[in-house]
């Protein structure tokens, strides 16, 4: 039974609040816990990778678990020639969910450290090849998500999404944000995981411009999906017969 679009937003902005409280919180108990950045990096994306694995299985059934406004913006566009995916209700009610379910989860995160509950970022991320970072983190997870469905693999999405951003974490400068709502959350908190308020609309711009080169990477790779016209008849289906015409008998069968 689909949910509705009300307890699916809901599922949407708890999952991206959570989310964020996870990247946040780790990022501080990080810190608290070691001075060495290596190791606060290490903390921070295990953290992540775990708790990002086990909001998708728990939330995937309900809404399908983007917790991401790229990704939500990306199946739609990918929806549009496909038939399938969200339409533009469940994107007006996505993104704003997601957006303030991160603000909530920021604000969560320094609740339970005893931090500000708001005090924005001064951690300037303002730089080109940060911003490099971003669209190659973004393009590769909308590659991910997306191929996933295409290949029909889409069960293994809590474990491989989550490993791509715990390998992400490493691979790109930017430490994969390649998240718009995540970014505007992790704008909110002064701690280990923010980012100054100043660096958000780039790194958003640079999410967006990963997501465009992410659904053109589908397309290239997976090419057009057969629209059911273009079906004749798939392999391992026989065609269906018009009831109104002779059956067909195999020959030397007398009638």
């Amino acid at each position: 039974m689909t949910a509705s679009l009300g307890r699916r937003a809901a599922a949407e902005a708890l999952g991206t609040g959570l989310l964020v409280a996870v990247v946040v919180g780790s990022g501080i108990q990080a810190s608290e816990l070691s001075h060495d950045v290596g190791v606060q990096l290490l903390a921070n994306s295990l953290a992540t990778v775990f708790g990002l694995g086990v909001l998708i299985a728990l939330l995937g059934p309900v809404s399908g678990a983007h917790f991401n406004p790229a990704v939500t913006l990306a199946a739609w566009v990918a929806g549009r020639r496909t038939g399938g995916g969200p339409g533009l209700r469940e994107v007006a009610a996505y993104v704003p969910a997601q957006v303030a379910g991160a603000i909530c989860g920021a604000v969560l995160a320094d609740a339970m450290f005893a931090e500000p509950l708001v005090r924005f970022s001064r951690h300037e991320r303002s730089v080109g090849h940060l911003w490099l970072g971003e669209v190659v983190a973004t393009a590769g997870l909308i590659l991910l998500v997306l191929g996933l469905e295409r290949v029909g693999r889409a069960s293994l999405a809590p474990a491989a999404v989550a490993s791509y951003i715990g390998a992400a974490y490493w691979f790109t400068s930017s430490t994969s944000f390649a998240n718009p709502a995540v970014t505007i959350g992790r704008a909110f908190t002064d701690t280990f995981a923010g980012i100054a308020p100043g660096s958000v609309v780039p790194f958003i711009g640079a999410q967006l411009l990963g997501a465009v080169a992410g659904l053109a990477a589908v397309a290239v790779v997976y090419g057009r999906v057969a629209r059911p016209a273009d079906v004749v008849a798939p392999h391992g289906e026989q065609p269906e017969l018009d009831p109104s015409l002779p059956a067909l008998r195999p020959q030397g069968q007398l009638p």
